[in-house]
């Protein structure tokens, strides 16, 4: 099948002995700054909706506590311009109180005399959460007078927000710089660990699933898993441009009609490095997304006033046959408009084909990890990943600035 050698710079060892972990720490007593991914859902009132984020910092919260450290944690949540109350980190504190039945300070600012006299005087086990990064303008552009106001918080920087690693911004890059003792948390850990073993030596077959709308966000993933994987399964609105690429009238289908000779040289690209691309070969169509109506059409026959939006029973069925044979699988990506649950078949069959699958599976992005849990299978999954965009540009083998800064 090729060359499947790792396109990161390490050599000679794995990704994951390439970054400093807790255990290369002095821990003992430390203020630690910890950035984390604390960007949950909230509904109207501010209430924690999926706290599945929460829950994945807890191991290096304990870790932590066992080690008399005080925490000051940091998160970004949502996309606000500036301060903005529904975007505050007030109800994540509340809830995180609840999950370590302990101290969660919320001064209610990011920086200032009230955080530093909180700081100062945080006990042991005690955590103090910095109201949301991104209420700041000093997050973005590495603002080097944000960046000395968090140093001088703490004695040592954890990160812990794998879902960012692959933002440059001040908190998750320029910061940890400042820090003689920095490394990453347990879930960075975890989340290397794990890709490393996809990107680096992954047990063959290897069989990748990608899905989602765009092909135009995917374009080096794709490439990539060419270069690594034995077996491309794709879906979802991405497979309509491959489709349209080989010549199929596919009605109102969404195609990205400018990235049709990108979809025809990764086929073709595939074919030079004897990679099977399998396409859909029939589709659940409607007339409208937000109709009730559903038909099941072949793929060289969808009609001009219809559109893909999942796929079908006999592909279905072929897919999981592939998926039952691998020994490695990486899924990102739903197989349709899996919003809308009229549509959402296909991709929760995918979820419990992986979950069946006795091979090492991976699982990343937002729709593919919904899927899993509403599917109730996530106990059966290898390696579930907190960062969708994060995960993709590891596995194609780009450096992710997070990882950089916490190298050995």
């Amino acid at each position: 099948y090729g060359d499947h050698r790792a396109l990161h710079s390490f050599p000679t060892r794995r990704s994951s002995d390439l970054i400093r972990t807790l255990s290369d720490l002095d821990l003992k007593g430390q203020r630690v700054f910890v950035r984390a991914d604390l960007n949950v859902p909230l509904d109207g009132k501010g209430e924690v909706m999926d706290e599945t984020r929460i829950q994945a910092i807890l191991p290096t919260l304990r870790h932590l506590a066992d080690h008399q450290c005080p925490v000051i944690l940091a998160s970004h949540l949502g996309r606000p311009k500036g301060p903005d109350p529904s975007a505050s980190l007030v109800g994540v504190a509340k809830r995180l109180a609840e999950l370590i039945d302990g101290t969660v300070l919320f001064p209610g600012e990011v920086v200032g005399e009230r955080v530093t006299s909180t700081a100062e005087e945080l006990k042991a086990g005690e955590v103090l959460l910095l109201e949301n990064l991104r209420f700041h303008p000093g997050e973005k552009g590495g603002d080097p007078e944000f960046a000395r106001a968090l140093r001088d918080l703490a004695d040592i920087y954890v990160n812990d927000a794998f879902g960012t690693a692959h933002r440059k911004d001040t908190s998750t890059y320029d910061l940890a710089f400042l820090f003689e003792q920095r490394a990453a948390g347990l879930l960075i850990e975890k989340e290397v660990a794990a890709l490393s073993r996809i990107v680096e030596d992954p047990e063959r077959p290897f069989v990748a699933i990608v899905g989602g709308a765009k092909i135009s966000g995917k374009l080096e993933i794709l490439k990539s898993l060419i270069h690594k994987a034995n077996l491309l399964l794709v879906g979802g609105g991405l497979a309509n441009t491959f489709l349209a690429a080989k010549g199929y009238q596919i009605g109102k289908s969404l195609v990205e009609e400018d990235l049709l000779q990108e979809a025809r040289n990764i086929m073709a690209l595939a074919q030079q490095r004897q990679v099977m691309i399998r396409l859909p070969t029939d589709a659940i169509t409607t007339d409208r997304i937000d109709s009730k109506n559903r038909y099941h059409i072949q793929v060289n026959v969808i009609p001009v006033n219809h559109l893909i939006a999942d796929i079908g029973e006999q592909t279905v069925g072929k897919f999981q046959a592939d998926i039952a044979r691998a020994k490695t699988v990486f899924w990102n990506g739903p197989m349709g408009i899996f919003e809308k649950s009229g549509f959402a078949g296909g991709t929760r069959a995918i979820a419990k084909a992986v979950a069946a699958c006795e091979g090492f599976t991976v699982v990343g992005g937002g729709e593919s990890v919904a899927a899993v849990h509403q599917s109730n299978v996530a106990d059966r999954i290898n390696h579930i990943s907190t960062g969708g965009g994060a995960s993709l540009e590891f596995i194609a083998g780009n450096s992710l600035p997070a990882l950089e800064a916490l190298a050995l």
